[in-house]
């Protein structure tokens, strides 16, 4: 006993000693930026605490509080989380400059998702990045996009179930709740062919509880500084939840990719939905794509690395995609107004046909449908920032931004800069008419990002978003519960911190 004391208490004295050592370099490296980055537009702030003191949160006060400093600096300024600098840039003009650069993604940022989703796309940098970008960029070709549109409408058919459920009933919708079991079940499937039965079950599945988990567990970490110390974090409930989450969905992906590369071997591919091994799918996955690409030498992915692209994909393909259908739905039911011409534009396309499935031709013949779903995307900004981290001094408006630097594109705060978009808090889809888009900076609306490291999923996430929203709004006269006070919650993802709330009656006789 007296020897496990000594054990424990020792430890306990080690870890304590780290932190303090951690804390003394801190507030000395705390000196030396200061120096570093006095010459830049900033606001004073506390020695300590920096700005964070100041800043109302991750919520709607957040937001507004955003824009308010873009009144203030309407194209950069640097702000101190704490002791850490961080430069936010807000203006087509400057966020160009950083766009089109080469520079990496920020690591003190992106190396919160670092364990679960590896070196992907999303993390990766360098040389590394770009083989991998090249060996991906067939898995989004028109041929595969088009395969999926099938997949899509399939699955948006058990969507449609619960809006149809809630227009016989009288009971208001929860909309990120389903349109979030609707994305994931679409990516799952389309990138690994894996059937959970998540939209029927909700979030019952273990590798669906596990994946909301995680996102929970890294928007959290990233608004408390005290955890971003891995020693920290992982000494905490939400870092050993993190930790064994981890381990989980990376042995279902080992499981999945294992067992696919058998099948593709053996010339064999299994039809998970209905327990046939011997017929083929119609169509290869992201899966099949990642396992038979080939570099220029004829090198392939390891195991490894392609269960990093799946995981990545499965983050970034189905929170974001979520994201701006639930906003356009909220935005839609707002005004209705818009949600009639909307319907008018879809009942000129479906008029006459025996079924409302979006085809891929019809993808192209929506205008106005996409004109509403861009402005909605700008007013509600699915991605709020990307960070990048400088690897050379560079030049912003005539200042010099020190090598090293954490660069924060705010692209909620670009798509709200009043400088160039005028009124911008207003929800108006003809900003995207072709005659505005023509006159404006196509670095001013960036919801996909922009430049070598733009979304390669981004036609895949915009049918998406089409097939659902055409099918739901066909079907269905939409509008806010009038009891439910929707409030926003800016996390890596922009969300409803209550979810949002529909009055769903049919169209359809």
């Amino acid at each position: 006993m007296i020897v496990n004391e000594y054990l424990v208490n020792g430890t306990l004295i080690a870890v304590f000693a780290v932190i303090a050592i951690r804390v003394i370099q801190m507030l000395l490296g705390y000196r030396v930026l200061i120096q570093k980055y006095k010459h830049l537009p900033q606001t004073p702030c506390n020695p300590i605490f920096g700005h964070l003191l100041e800043y109302p949160g991750p919520n709607d006060a957040g937001l507004a509080f955003q824009r308010d400093m873009i009144g203030t600096f309407p194209r950069f300024n640097l702000v101190w989380l704490g002791q850490r600098p961080l430069i936010n840039v807000t203006h087509p003009d400057l966020t160009k400059v950083i766009f089109r650069s080469s520079e990496p993604k920020a690591f003190v940022t992106y190396r919160f998702v670092h364990p679960w989703l590896g070196e992907g796309l999303l993390t990766s940098n360098g040389n590394k990045w770009s083989r991998n970008r090249r060996l991906l960029t067939p898995a989004f070709h028109f041929d595969i996009l088009k395969d999926y549109v099938q997949l899509k409408n399939d699955l948006c058919n058990d969507l449609l179930d619960k809006f149809d459920k809630s227009s016989k009933t009288g009971i208001s919708l929860n909309v990120f709740d389903c349109i979030s079991m609707f994305t994931l079940d679409v990516i799952l499937q389309s990138t690994m062919s894996y059937v959970t039965g998540c939209q029927k079950d909700g979030e019952k599945h273990p590798y669906i509880l596990a994946v909301n988990r995680l996102i929970k567990g890294v928007v959290s970490r990233f608004f408390k500084p005290w955890l971003h110390p891995d020693i920290i974090f992982y000494m905490t409930p939400t870092g050993i939840s993190f930790f064994r989450d981890c381990q989980y969905v990376h042995k279902v992906a080992d499981e999945i990719i294992t067992k696919r590369m058998k099948e593709l071997q053996s010339g064999k591919r299994s039809n998970e939905e209905n327990g046939n091994t011997e017929k083929k799918r119609k169509c290869q996955d992201f899966l099949d794509t990642l396992i038979t690409a080939r570099d220029e030498d004829g090198n392939g992915l390891t195991k490894r690395e392609i269960r990093d692209e799946v995981d990545t994909f499965l983050f970034e393909g189905h929170d974001t995609t979520a994201s701006a259908i639930s906003w356009s739905l909220y935005s839609i039911a707002e005004h209705p107004d818009i949600q009639r011409r909307v319907q008018e534009e879809l009942d000129g396309l479906f008029g006459g046909r025996d079924s409302d499935y979006l085809l891929w031709d019809d993808l192209t013949k929506l205008p106005y449908l996409t004109m509403v779903i861009k402005e909605s995307m700008r007013l509600h900004t699915p991605v709020p920032f990307i960070q990048r981290e400088t690897t050379k001094e560079i030049a912003l408006d005539g200042y010099t931004i020190p090598n090293g630097s954490v660069v924060s594109l705010c692209i909620y705060n670009i798509h709200h800069n009043v400088s160039v978009w005028e009124d911008s808090t207003k929800f108006d889809p003809e900003r995207f008419s072709p005659a505005n888009c023509e006159k404006r900076d196509p670095f001013a609306f960036v919801p996909f990002s922009a430049g070598p490291r733009n979304c390669i999923g981004q036609n895949f996430a915009m049918d998406e978003i089409k097939i659902s929203l055409a099918r739901i709004l066909h079907r269905y006269e939409i509008r806010l519960d009038p009891n439910h006070e929707v409030r926003k919650f800016e996390g890596m993802v922009m969300k409803a911190e209550n979810d949002i709330k529909l009055c769903v009656k049919s169209r359809l006789p």
